[in-house]
């Protein structure tokens, strides 16, 4: 077994008991252990910090900690400990920074879209938003139920089946995102679909300014089967996935090369697969950009299916 964990972040709200379940399979696939990690809430951190403070003996060594007898009933545990192979860490601090600091040595980090208390009409919640622009592995964020993001029971082999789906630039998205795309496929025994997307004239109508990156006319007339942008984007993306072939000999591999834009072609390809793989950002952008790319920060708030978001290791430590 593997040394390096799946970590899931649970609050006791259904959307972690979502991710608790992904990550659970996710640890059976890579065979390593399960550390399940929850944030205390305010008010048990404030009496774990007075108790300390005042070292006083006459009141409980421990804090009530509903959501570890919650974790325990969920998996199934007999007597007070836990299933072989899962730990339990009630941590402090705040959420964002608490699971960054555990997941620095994580395989991957798993949470729900949104945590306990959050809004209700939102998509992805402010603390996953947070963790997956700063974690140093990768993060998983498993959507809600009204995105239609994980089948019932019943279809549960189906979904597990799905192939992976990542987003690549050529010239762009680091090896990390790659390598951990053909990871996930290969404890899958699965499919990688590579999709990489080019940039469309834009109409007439538009006005000459307009930010677009544009295909010239000439750039667009083929006679044989598809554009020359298309052919050339899949050039590079045979280029780009060479290495990972040789070291993925098993896994196969499906090129698809779109037009028009990358965020919306993976949230539709989020229906039907198992898993749908970015890169954090741009690796070229300074340390004052912004921590998400804008395929990643679309694909989290509107993907139906969970979505790893994979950091430029030596760009994010």
């Amino acid at each position: 077994m593997s040394n390096t964990p799946v970590i899931a972040a649970v609050d006791g709200s259904e959307h972690s008991l979502r991710a608790l379940e992904w990550a659970r399979k996710e640890a059976v696939r890579h065979d390593c252990g399960l550390l399940v990690a929850h944030v205390l809430p305010d008010h048990a951190q404030l009496y774990a910090g007075r108790r300390a403070s005042l070292h006083d003996a006459s009141e409980p060594e421990e804090f009530a900690d509903p959501v570890r007898d919650w974790v325990r009933s969920l998996l199934g545990a007999d007597g007070p400990g836990l299933p072989e192979g899962v730990t339990y860490e009630a941590l402090e601090g705040s959420v964002p920074e608490a699971l960054r600091v555990i997941g620095s040595q994580a395989r991957m980090l798993v949470m729900g879209s949104r945590g306990r208390g959050g809004f209700a009409s939102l998509l992805l919640g402010s603390s996953s938003r947070a963790v997956a622009s700063t974690a140093a592995c990768p993060v998983v964020v498993v959507p809600h139920a009204e995105r239609g993001a994980i089948p019932d029971a019943d279809a549960d082999a189906e979904q597990s089946a799905g192939r992976v789906v990542v987003g690549l630039h050529a010239a762009e998205t680091p090896d990390d995102v790659l390598t951990f795309a053909f990871t996930e496929a290969a404890v899958r025994a699965t499919t990688v679909q590579v999709v990489s997307a080019y940039a469309i004239p834009p109409s007439p109508n538009l006005v000459i300014d307009s930010p677009f990156a544009v295909i010239p006319p000439e750039g667009l007339a083929d006679e044989g089967d598809g554009v020359p942008a298309e052919r050339e984007m899949l050039r590079s993306q045979t280029e780009r996935l060479a290495p990972l072939r040789e070291r993925f000999p098993d896994v196969p591999v499906e090129q698809a090369a779109v037009p028009g834009d990358a965020a919306g072609r993976l949230v539709i390809a989020s229906r039907a697969a198992s898993l749908i793989v970015v890169g954090r950002h741009h690796p070229r952008r300074t340390a004052m950009s912004l921590a998400i790319g804008s395929v990643a920060h679309a694909v989290l708030h509107h993907a139906h299916g969970p979505v790893a978001v994979v950091p430029t290791l030596k760009d994010d430590v």
